[in-house]
C-alpha cells in the first residue's frame, strides 16, 4: 500500500539487496525521508532495479534513494557500472590540459548519474569539494586538486554532467576536510589553523549558486578557532556562514551520525537533535540499525515544511531511460569515450 507523507528528516540504510518486512514498515515511518545504499545492497542490476522500484512505490512523494558513488575507492557499485577514476586523476589532467580536464569531469558526472538513475537511484553524495592539502588520508585522491580554482572548475563541470542526466549534486565536506589528518569515522578531527587559512577551503562553496550546487554535507571536524562544535553540529557554520554569508539555499545533510566524530554530541538522539538545531535538513544513520530504530522510537523533532520541500526538490523531475536504452544513447557513448583520457 502506498502512503502519502512528506519526506521526514532521517535517512537510513538496509541490510541487503531485498527489503525485509520490518524494513518495509520502517520506511513508512513519518520520520524517514530517504534510504542510502551500500555495496551489500547490490546483487545484480536486475535485483537493484527491483529494490529501488519497491522503495519508490512505498510512499508519495517517493523516498529519496542515495549512495556514495564518487569514483575511485568510493564507488559502491562496480559490476555492470563504469569504473570511474578518482577525482585526483582529473586534477592531474587539469595540470596538463585544463580545458580537457573540464570536459572529462562533465563526462564523468554524466556517466555516474546516468548509470545510477537507470537503476532507480536518485542521488549520489558527490562531488568532494575538499582541497587536497596532502595531509588527509581519508580524503586523499578523492579531492580534485589543491588549487581552489581547479576544484571549483572541475566540480562545476561534474555537477553540470550530473544535472544533464537529471541528478542533483551534494558538495562535501563543508567547510573543508582536506587539511586534518584524522579520519572522522574513527576519531574526532580538530583543524587548528587560524581563521584566515580556512578562506581557501571555502572558495568552492562561494560559487554554489553558479555551480548549481543542490545540497551540502558538512564535515564532522572541529575548527577550534571558530566554534567548539564540529561543523555539522554548528549553527555558526551552517546558518551564519553557509546559509547567510554564502547564500546557500539548498539541502543540508548531516554526515553519518554513527561516525566517531559525531560522538561529541552525545547519544544518537542528541546527535540528531544537534544536527537539526544547527541547520541540517536530514540526518544520516548508517551501519547502525539499532540506533536508527532507537531514533524512530524516541526522536520527536518538529516537522519542518521548508526542509521537506527542499528535500523533494532533489527528486529527479523526469524518469530515466533504462540501463538497456542507455547503452545506445549517443551522449552516453560519447561521455564514455571522453573518460578514456583518465584511468583509475
Amino acid at each position: 500500500m502506498t502512503v502519502t507523507l512528506p519526506l521526514g528528516p532521517l535517512m537510513l540504510d538496509l541490510a541487503g539487496p531485498r527489503l525485509t518486512d520490518e524494513e518495509r514498515e520502517l520506511l513508512q515511518h513519518p520520520l524517514v525521508g530517504g534510504v542510502i545504499l551500500f555495496r551489500r545492497n547490490f546483487e545484480s542490476l536486475a535485483v537493484l532495479r527491483e529494490l529501488t522500484f519497491e522503495i519508490h512505490g512505498l510512499r508519495r512523494p517517493p523516498l529519496l534513494i542515495a549512495i556514495d558513488h564518487e569514483g575511485g575507492r568510493v564507488q559502491r557499485f562496480r559490476h555492470g557500472f563504469t569504473v570511474l577514476p578518482p577525482m585526483r586523476a582529473l586534477g592531474t589532467l587539469w595540470d596538463k590540459d585544463a580545458a580537457l580536464a573540464v570536459e572529462t569531469a562533465a563526462a564523468a558526472g554524466y556517466v555516474l548519474a546516468a548509470e545510477l538513475r537507470a537503476c532507480g537511484i536518485d542521488l549520489s553524495f558527490t562531488p568532494v569539494l575538499d582541497l587536497d592539502h596532502g595531509t588527509s588520508e581519508i580524503i586523499g585522491n578523492r579531492a580534485f586538486h589543491r588549487d581552489p580554482a581547479a576544484v571549483t572548475a572541475l566540480a562545476g563541470a561534474l555537477i553540470a554532467g550530473l544535472r544533464r542526466a537529471g541528478m542533483a549534486s551534494v558538495g562535501k565536506h563543508f567547510p573543508g576536510h582536506g587539511f586534518v589528518a584524522a579520519d572522522s569515522h574513527v576519531a574526532i578531527p580538530v583543524d587548528t589553523r587560524p581563521v584566515q587559512a580556512l578562506y581557501a577551503d571555502l572558495a568552492p562553496y562561494r560559487d554554489n549558486r553558479r555551480m548549481g550546487l543542490a545540497a551540502v554535507m558538512p564535515a564532522h571536524v572541529i575548527y577550534e578557532n571558530l566554534d567548539p562544535s564540529p561543523a555539522g553540529f554548528s549553527s555558526y557554520w551552517l546558518r551564519y556562514v553557509l546559509r547567510g554569508e554564502l547564500g546557500f539555499d539548498g539541502v543540508i545533510f548531516s554526515d553519518d551520525l554513527s561516525m566517531e566524530a559525531a560522538s561529541v554530541a552525545g547519544g544518537i538522539k542528541e546527535r540528531a537533535d544537534a544536527a537539526l538545531d544547527a541547520g541540517c535538513d536530514m540526518v544520516l544513520v548508517c551501519n547502525n540499525p539499532d540506533a536508527a530504530r532507537q531514533l524512530l522510537r524516541e526522536w520527536q523533532p518538529q516537522h519542518d515544511p521548508a526542509s521537506a520541500r527542499r528535500l523533494e526538490k532533489l527528486l529527479p523531475a523526469e524518469p530515466a531511460p533504462s540501463f538497456e536504452a542507455l547503452q545506445g544513447e549517443p551522449a552516453y557513448l560519447q561521455a564514455l569515450a571522453s573518460l578514456e583520457t583518465v584511468k583509475e
